[in-house]
C-alpha cells in the first residue's frame, strides 16, 4: 500500500481529553469545545469550562491510491490541504476556512461546504469513520477508511454539523478527489432570470461546471475537469475571464454582500430547493442578495423579521438560517425551530449520547 508516512494514533493525548471529559462528567461541568474557534459566530454561544483541542494534531494515514485519510480533529485545515495537495488531491466539497487557525474539528462539527458542494458533494459525503470520546470518556471508533465498511458508518456521518453536542471528535477519516486538470472562472453579465434559465438548460448537459453564483447583475461560473472539456465549454459559453480569488472569497464570506439597510445587520443563509423562484419578501428584491450553488443557496444581509423570513423560506421548502456576523452570533436564533416530532427525535438523541449534557449544551437550540 502506497501510503504517506504519518503521525500514528496518539492514545496519551486522546487520554488527556478523555480524563478531562469523565472530570466533567462526574462534576456536571459544561464543556465548550474550542479548536482554531474561527467558526464562533455560527450557533448559539456556550457556556462552559473551555477543552481545547489544538495539541491532537496530525495526519494519522495517508493512502493517496485509495484516496483516503486520516487526521486528528485539531489539525489546522490549512495544514491537512497542504499534505493533500502535494499528492495533487483535494478535499472536494471546498470547505470553508475562516482563517488560518481553522481545523479539521470544527470543520466537520459545523459542516459547512464551499461553492463546489451541489456538484461534489457536502462534509457528510466524504466522511468515512470518526473517533469520538463519549461522556464516559471512552473513545470509540465508528465507520473505517473504506466505503464498504458501514458499522457504525451513519453514526460517523451524525458528527458532522452537530456542533460537537453528541461527543468530543478526536479523528477523521475522509475519501478525497484528484485536483481537477483544468480550471477557468468566467463572468457573464445577465439579469438573474436570464441565470437561471441558463443555468436550467445547461444542467441538462454534461458541462464542467463546478461552482455557478448570481451577484451584482452577472453569473459567475466555475470549469472544472479535463482541459479539452474546460477549453470546449469556456469557448460555448463565452463571458470575461473571471479571477479565481472570487471562490476563496465566497467560500470563507469573505465578498463585501449587499446589505438591506444596515451595514451591520446579521447575515442569513437561505437554504432552498433546486430552481425555487424568487421568493415574496417586502422591501428585499431577490437581487440584493447572492445566489450560490445555482440559487440553491442564498445569502441575504438583512435587519428583516426572523419569523418573517423563515415563512417564505418554508412556504418554498426551505428554511433560513442566522449565521450574525464575524464578530460574534446575531440576535435571531440561528437555526431554524423544529418541528415538535423531529424536536422530540433530537432531545431523545442529545440525552442517549450525552445524558449529562456536558457536551456544547445550547450551541444548536437552548432545550438542549
Amino acid at each position: 500500500m502506497a501510503t504517506i508516512a504519518t503521525t500514528p494514533h496518539d492514545h496519551d493525548a486522546s487520554e488527556s481529553l478523555a480524563e478531562r471529559i469523565r472530570q466533567a462528567s462526574a462534576e456536571g461541568t459544561p464543556l465548550r469545545i474550542v479548536g482554531g474557534d474561527t467558526r464562533g459566530f455560527y450557533g448559539r454561544p456556550v457556556e462552559g469550562a473551555k477543552l481545547s483541542t489544538l495539541e491532537h494534531r496530525g495526519v494519522t494515514f495517508y493512502d493517496p491510491v485509495e484516496l483516503v485519510v486520516s487526521v486528528r480533529s485539531g489539525t489546522p485545515l490549512a495544514e491537512l490541504e497542504a499534505v493533500l495537495a502535494e499528492q495533487g488531491q483535494m478535499l472536494p466539497f471546498e470547505p470553508p476556512r475562516f482563517g488560518i487557525s481553522s481545523t479539521v474539528g470544527g470543520m466537520v462539527a459545523t459542516g459547512m461546504s464551499g461553492p463546489r458542494r451541489p456538484w461534489a458533494g457536502s462534509v457528510r459525503d466524504f466522511v468515512l469513520g470518526t473517533r469520538v470520546i463519549n461522556h464516559e470518556g471512552i473513545e470509540q471508533r465508528f465507520g473505517g477508511q473504506v466505503m464498504k465498511n458501514v458499522a457504525g458508518y451513519d453514526l460517523s456521518r451524525l458528527m458532522v454539523g452537530a456542533q460537537g453536542t453528541l461527543g468530543l471528535l478526536t479523528e477523521i477519516s475522509f475519501k478525497v478527489l484528484p485536483i481537477p486538470g483544468a480550471v477557468h472562472s468566467l463572468r457573464i453579465e445577465v439579469s438573474l432570470e436570464q441565470a437561471r434559465n441558463r443555468l436550467a438548460d445547461w444542467g441538462r448537459e454534461p458541462l464542467p461546471i463546478s461552482a455557478a453564483t448570481w451577484l451584482d447583475g452577472a453569473l459567475h461560473l466555475r470549469l472544472e475537469g479535463g482541459p479539452s472539456s474546460v477549453a470546449a465549454t469556456r469557448a460555448r459559453i463565452g463571458g470575461d475571464d473571471l479571477d479565481g480569488g472570487f471562490w476563496n472569497a465566497l467560500r470563507d464570506l469573505a465578498l463585501a454582500f449587499p446589505a438591506n439597510g444596515n451595514d451591520d445587520a446579521p447575515l442569513w443563509r437561505l437554504s432552498l430547493p433546486h430552481r425555487t423562484p424568487s421568493l415574496a419578501l417586502s422591501n428585499t428584491p431577490e437581487e440584493t442578495m447572492i445566489h450560490d450553488w445555482a440559487g440553491a443557496q442564498r445569502w441575504l444581509k438583512s435587519d428583516i423579521d426572523a419569523e418573517t423570513l423563515r415563512s417564505a423560506c418554508r412556504q418554498a421548502g426551505g428554511h433560513a438560517t442566522c449565521l450574525g456576523s464575524r464578530e460574534g452570533p446575531g440576535s435571531a436564533e440561528p437555526f431554524t425551530p423544529l418541528p415538535s416530532v423531529l424536536l422530540k427525535y433530537h432531545r431523545n438523541l442529545k440525552a442517549e449520547l450525552d445524558p449529562k449534557g456536558i457536551f456544547n449544551p445550547g450551541r444548536l437550540y437552548a432545550a438542549f
